[in-house]
């Protein structure tokens, strides 16, 4: 039987995800080529999906608008909000002259999977696989004596627990400190047919380390557009495996990010994507959670709380629930 706060958690995601998820899906509308990528005009665009827009400021940032949801975009970046949550757009917005341009590839694989949830078709979401980064010979990030690997282990063995309790069946790539291959990981979640794959950090920097914190959730990144970790990609830009999965990517990290930040209050740092080895060979929904940064004198605490880690866990259950409950909305 379901636990009632995940039920209380699944409602209270519902009451605050977007509002117009039944809008008619956008006609086609006449693109353009800019810097060799399609884009269509934001006001063609935002009028097929039924928003009223306004600048904010000027030449700088945008509202859209429908029954109460809203999305904050801002012109010539890749910074945007939908509802309050921080998510990265593909490619940055564009103004020429009067009009303003948004790129093909953000209305259809970063807003499209968010303002109407993709339905799951062959039966209900039940199993998870939880991968607990690092391990074994692989520690993670170190700050003093803390290792990301233990405390991603601990996460995940929180999580398994509040999982379980809510009626989720789960298994992890590892129950101890061993060392996991990348490619393996995936492959774990595929032979025993986990409908949904998680992995789990905890983040560091060495710069700015007193005032750089907070939680973002990666997806994979959609094939012929750029990583957000641009500096780690390894894999170029081409199609794999997890790509199968964009929408249900998406729109779970979506959902978890939307949790952690507004359950925890934590730093919003956003909806990433990413071609990490663990995302691009899963064949299943999946996402990567950096839950927060070690090297934050405060937050680095925090996470070597169990209490703490018990909170993480809980906002993420409720996430995973809110996908859940949207995904099998048709069943």
């Amino acid at each position: 039987m379901r636990g009632s706060s995940l039920l209380y958690g699944w409602l209270l995601a519902l009451l605050a995800g977007p509002l117009w998820c039944h809008a008619a899906s956008s006609p086609d509308l006449e693109e353009t080529r800019i810097a060799g990528k399609e884009y269509v005009r934001l006001s063609d665009w935002a009028k097929s999906r039924q928003f009223s827009w306004r600048w904010v400021k000027p030449d700088e940032s945008i509202e859209l608008s429908h029954n109460g949801g809203q999305i904050l975009l801002q012109i010539h970046s890749p910074e945007a909000q939908i509802n309050g949550v921080e998510v990265r757009l593909l490619f940055p917005l564009v103004q020429k002259g009067e009009a303003v341009w948004i790129s093909t590839a953000d209305t259809r694989t970063t807003f499209e999977p968010v303002l109407s949830p993709p339905r799951v078709r062959r039966g209900p979401v039940r199993s998870i696989c939880l991968d607990p980064g690092h391990g074994g010979r692989d520690p993670g990030f170190q700050v003093g004596g803390n290792q990301e690997k233990k405390f991603a282990l601990l996460l995940a063995q929180e999580l398994e627990s509040q999982l379980k309790r809510a009626g989720w069946k789960v298994n992890l790539t590892r129950t101890k400190d061993s060392f996991v291959e990348l490619p393996t990981r995936p492959e774990i979640a595929r032979r025993r047919n986990s409908d949904l794959f998680v992995s789990l950090h905890f983040n560091s920097t060495v710069s700015s380390s007193s005032s750089v914190k907070g939680a973002e959730v990666y997806c994979l990144t959609p094939a012929g557009a750029p990583s957000t970790n641009a500096g780690g990609e390894m894999w170029g830009s081409g199609w794999f495996a997890g790509n199968r999965n964009n929408d249900q990517n998406m729109f779970l990290a979506y959902e978890v990010q939307k949790l952690l930040t507004k359950k925890l209050g934590v730093e919003d740092r956003g909806v990433h994507r990413a071609r990490f080895w663990v995302l691009r060979d899963a064949p299943m929904p999946a996402i990567l959670i950096e839950a927060g940064f070690l090297s934050h004198p405060v937050e680095g605490q925090k996470i070597s709380s169990a209490s703490y880690r018990k909170q993480l866990a809980s906002a993420i259950v409720d996430g995973l629930g809110a996908y859940k409950l949207a995904v099998e909305k048709n069943l």
